[in-house]
């Protein structure tokens, strides 16, 4: 049985629709330029990318929140790292909506060594350097240290007037094809507070 690249596998496992689609790995940059349905986005590895909206195509913006206004059953995902006691540490975590589907990534492509956890947040508990999280799925869950500091970031509705040059995306995406790449879902940055996954 032929392998999916670990991109393809993240997106089919967190964005149906984008991954049924053949999508490529999420986009990651900054906003260079936003004319008619066009976005340029330099792109966190240096490239120059050229986005085309799809008409439906949901934008959102990021917003700081603490991790005490996220209540018992909150659902979020969490992008981690291994310590070598095996101890997963949070990187950031996020809300996220209904219907992304829940479990545990080994690999995520934020940076070397991620992992990404989409579950409900079952409990809170004060911990040496921070809080430990419990996030739990269908078949499993993990406990993740969460250090003073973490950025915790929620998003509220937005529109296409948010993409500002200079502001930085997180984009769902499908390449056309035609090799067109279509936007389909944008998360921007709003006030200094960057879309963290």
């Amino acid at each position: 049985m032929n392998k999916l690249p670990l991109a393809l596998l993240a997106a089919c496992l967190l964005f149906p629709s984008a991954a049924g689609a053949q999508a490529p790995a999420f986009i990651r940059g900054t906003i260079t330029a936003f004319e008619g349905s066009a976005l340029s986005v330099k792109s966190r590895d240096g490239a120059d990318l050229r986005l085309e909206l799809a008409a439906d195509a949901t934008v959102a913006a990021a917003k700081a929140i603490a991790l005490a206004d996220l209540k018992p059953g909150a659902y979020v995902g969490c992008a981690a790292k291994r310590r070598p006691d095996g101890t997963l540490v949070a990187l950031e975590v996020h809300t996220i909506p209904p219907t992304v589907r829940p479990g545990f990534l080994p690999i995520w492509d934020l940076e070397p060594g991620a992992t990404m956890t989409n579950a409900h947040l079952a409990a809170v508990v004060r911990a040496a350097g921070g809080n430990e999280i419990t996030l739990e799925y269908q078949g499993g869950a993990q406990k993740i240290l969460v250090p003073e500091g973490t950025p915790i970031v929620t998003t509220v509705p937005a529109d296409r007037s948010a993409l500002k040059p200079g502001e930085y995306v997180f984009v769902v995406p499908r390449k056309e094809p035609d090799g067109r790449i279509t936007a389909l879902r944008i998360q921007v940055s709003r006030d200094g507070v960057r879309p963290p996954q």
